[in-house]
């Protein structure tokens, strides 16, 4: 029985399940820790977004100049890129961000009003619909005029942002200089076969999280821009601002295009009845270019994860960590899962070489 799966893997669970408990009794202990880890995670993981984005170009680099030389470069242009896309973009995106929020209560009495009208005009709704849906529109607008709040407030705060960030320009330098010294870092620590699992490992980890990164960052910009040029042509009200939102939220694969769909039909529904065929054509025209073109040629399928395993993650990581928690689940579980594969691997290596020299 030992040497059964399910009974390992049990035994396994439950000193899972001892460790999280013990852990948690005595967390209070490592509260230091949090703060420390917490305070330098966002500048770490806005750094490693950026080194994975700009590794291509300084793979070019490195042929013609240092390392360090190709990290001061590279940092220059990305600073250059930020101004550039700042002047181009920052103002228009205030403007429409605080007409926004302006507006909001406006959008949703008349959203609200329109919906009421259709199901007083349809009688197989129940009677008290009506102020269920009311009751909900409330709460969704009170929470878009904090959250719009914010935004404005950290667009207008943009300096200030940028210098409680001083840590990412830190990060990603370090990163483009020194990324390959992190690897034999750790599998240097080991000898023999072990050290070349881990060197394995360690591998496989970064060519997941490349493939994500770079993959879903540029797929992400390309249907923006795309829902930009559309939305700005048959004249939508606050494209800029949409056409951001739907950059951030088709980070989060399969549900991210479908998210950043709702607002723009609201939009479009309030403003022009006839507009809302157009922004569901136009979303649709984008869907099957990011479905058919943009995705299999950018990204592939180097990750192999099921459309149902996104959907479970980002639901659940939703709920646990926010809309941050939805960007980060699926390079995480890819990480994991490549952690996974490998010890699987090893294990079963393993018990091959033992069951042959028993032989």
């Amino acid at each position: 029985m030992l040497n059964k799966v399910w009974f390992q893997l049990g035994i396994g669970l439950l000193l899972l399940i001892l460790i999280v408990k013990n852990f948690m009794e005595i967390s209070g202990l490592f509260e230091p820790v949090i703060i420390i880890l917490t305070t330098i995670m966002i500048p770490v993981l806005l750094a490693g977004l950026l080194f994975y984005i700009t590794e291509p170009l300084q793979r070019r680099l490195v042929r013609y100049m240092p390392k360090w030389a190709s990290a001061l470069a590279i940092l220059g242009i990305v600073a250059v890129f930020i101004a550039i896309m700042a002047s181009l973009i920052l103002d228009p995106l205030i403007e429409e961000a605080n007409k926004f929020v302006q507006n909001v209560p406006m959008i949703f009495q008349q959203f609200e009003a329109m919906i009421v009208q259709f199901l007083n005009d349809d009688g197989s709704f129940p009677i008290d619909l009506e102020q269920t849906f009311g009751s909900v529109l409330d709460s969704i607008e009170d929470i878009i005029i904090v959250g719009s709040s914010y935004l404005v407030s950290f667009l207008s705060g943009a300096v200030s942002a940028a210098l409680t960030l001083i840590l990412v320009p830190f990060f990603f330098f370090f990163m483009l200089k020194d990324h390959e010294r992190f690897a034999p870092a750790l599998y240097n620590l080991f000898q023999g076969e072990r050290r070349e699992w881990v060197k394995k490992l360690l591998s496989e980890v970064d060519f997941a999280l490349k493939s994500y990164v770079q993959g879903q960052v540029l797929a992400a910009f390309i249907l923006a821009v795309l829902l930009f040029t559309g939305y700005s042509l048959i004249g939508l009200e606050y494209a800029l601002l949409l056409a951001l939102l739907a950059f951030l939220l088709n980070m989060i694969p399969f549900l991210g295009p479908w998210l950043a769909f709702f607002p723009a039909f609201v939009i479009a529904l309030i403003q022009d009845p006839v507009l809302t065929i157009w922004v569901s054509l136009i979303t649709l025209a984008v869907q099957q270019a990011e479905s058919n073109l943009i995705t299999p040629n950018i990204m592939g399928k180097k990750l192999s994860v099921h459309p149902l395993t996104v959907i479970t993650l980002v639901l659940a990581a939703g709920n646990i960590a926010g809309f941050i928690g939805m960007i980060v689940a699926i390079p995480t579980y890819a990480v994991l899962k490549v952690i996974v594969i490998n010890i699987y691997e090893k294990r079963q290596n393993i018990q091959k070489q033992i069951f042959k020299d028993v032989k």
